[in-house]
């Protein structure tokens, strides 16, 4: 064999094994679903809701804010967020997919509660544990 071809055969291997390397952290890697964001007047990404690994993650100020298996938390979360930003003079536009919705309303329904229910006692437990 010579040595051309020799370089060239590992040459080969090499990249076929690279390939086989990315293929499989590809595969790995759970997808990311976005569901909802958040966005002021400039249309600048304030928050966001995407769905990884059978968890709903809350995303603001481009960090994690926090993660829960459960949709109807994560999504009036994000709801406050934006009333916040409206009572302190921001402008929002929220939206978010239907299947965060239905899943958030049914987890709502699971519990003997309307969505807006739910929103509501969640507020009310956020504001007793910041005046505590």
């Amino acid at each position: 064999m010579s040595t051309t071809s020799k370089l060239r055969r590992d040459l080969r291997r090499r990249n076929e094994q690279t390939a086989a390397n990315k293929a499989k952290a590809h595969a790995a890697a759970s997808p990311v679903e976005p569901h909802a964001e958040l966005r002021d007047p400039n249309r600048a990404l304030l928050a966001g809701v995407v769905r990884r690994d059978g968890q709903w993650v809350l995303g603001m100020d481009g960090r994690i804010a926090g993660e829960s298996p459960s949709a109807a938390h994560v999504l009036a979360m994000i709801m406050q967020a934006g009333e916040l930003h409206e009572r302190n003079g921001t402008p929002v536009r929220l939206v978010y997919s239907d299947a965060l919705r239905d899943a958030a309303h049914a987890e709502a329904r699971e519990k003997g509660q309307t969505f807006e229910e739910f929103k509501a006692e969640l507020a009310a437990a956020m504001a007793a544990r910041k005046n505590s």
